[in-house]
């Protein structure tokens, strides 16, 4: 009895019809009909009544048929445990990444899960942090790096890799830039240039606010730091940052630490429990890639 012969048989009792099932198997009629007799031959049964039109299972092939997907089945697996273990993973994965993403690490992350399995197909792609969030727990992302107001997203596995607290950063002249210590309510007495909602940075800016019973007013909104950065740069509002991406800037604008302003901005690699090998080794590239240095993008 062959692997082959099993698929055979399940193939016809799925398709009722012979023709339908050596097309699905990719041979000929004849070599399907071969098989199966082979098989019958050996368990001493006929499978298959073939004196209707449509082709049925006899009381032997009934009894046979869930064995048979039951072996297929593992043998399946057993071709998967080995992929495993030898590192032959195969397939898609889908990567999440917020807009405006500057963090190389990730790069060099997906660029050495590239290396060691060519075989997976990586798409990639970028999205608000809300929306993100979403794919990642429906399905239609693997993993992916958002900005995050909480260090574990509900019902999600996660891997903080940027946990900075926020600032206000103003242009020279600015009268927050001539004063060394501000308080949230200092900052939301100007309008304001943030990320808009959805982003990890906004939801930390706007949950510090409601904290406090503090309404900002927000001028203008951006989805990159360094649009952020620009628009405040011009006199358009106070950018609210993160350290590291305040930092990037400090040639043109002044960054201020807002003393009540203590909830971070986090960046983080979330993914479902439970991950499949691919989703498994990209995190073990993932964690070597951002142990070095990296700069915040969200």
């Amino acid at each position: 009895m062959e692997l082959r012969q099993l698929e055979y048989f399940v193939a016809v009792a799925e398709e009722r019809n012979f023709t339908r099932a050596a097309e699905r198997v990719h041979i000929s009629q004849s070599g399907v009909s071969a098989q199966i007799r082979q098989l019958e031959r050996e368990l001493g049964a006929e499978l298959f009544d073939r004196s209707a039109r449509t082709v049925a299972l006899t009381v032997a092939g009934k009894a046979a048929l869930r064995h048979a997907r039951a072996a297929l089945a593992a043998a399946g697996a057993v071709g998967r445990a080995v992929a495993e273990v030898t590192g032959l993973i195969r397939g898609r994965l889908t990567v999440g990444m917020v807009v405006g993403c500057t963090l190389t690490p990730l790069f060099d992350a997906l660029a050495a899960f590239h290396g060691a399995h060519p075989g997976v197909e990586i798409a990639l792609l970028e999205d608000n942090s809300d929306r993100l969030l979403a794919g990642v727990r429906d399905g239609t992302l693997d993993v992916a790096l958002v900005g995050t107001a909480t260090a574990a997203p509900e019902g999600l596995e996660a891997l903080t890799i940027v946990s900075e607290r926020l600032v206000a950063a103003v242009p020279a002249g600015h009268p927050l830039a001539r004063r060394r210590r501000i308080t949230l309510a200092d900052l939301v007495a100007h309008p304001l240039v943030c990320m808009p909602p959805g982003t990890g940075l906004r939801t930390a800016f706007d949950r510090a606010c409601a904290a406090h019973g503090l309404r900002s007013s927000i001028a203008l909104e951006a989805g990159a730091a360094d649009a952020v950065a620009g628009l405040a740069a011009r006199g358009l509002g106070v950018a609210v940052l993160s350290e590291s991406m305040a930092a990037g800037h400090r040639d043109r604008l002044t960054a201020r630490a807002v003393e009540d302003l203590a909830t971070p901005a986090l960046l983080a690699l979330v993914w479902r429990s439970g991950p499949d090998p691919a989703v498994r080794e990209l995190l073990v590239h993932g964690r070597r890639a951002f142990a070095g240095p990296g700069a915040a993008g969200e």
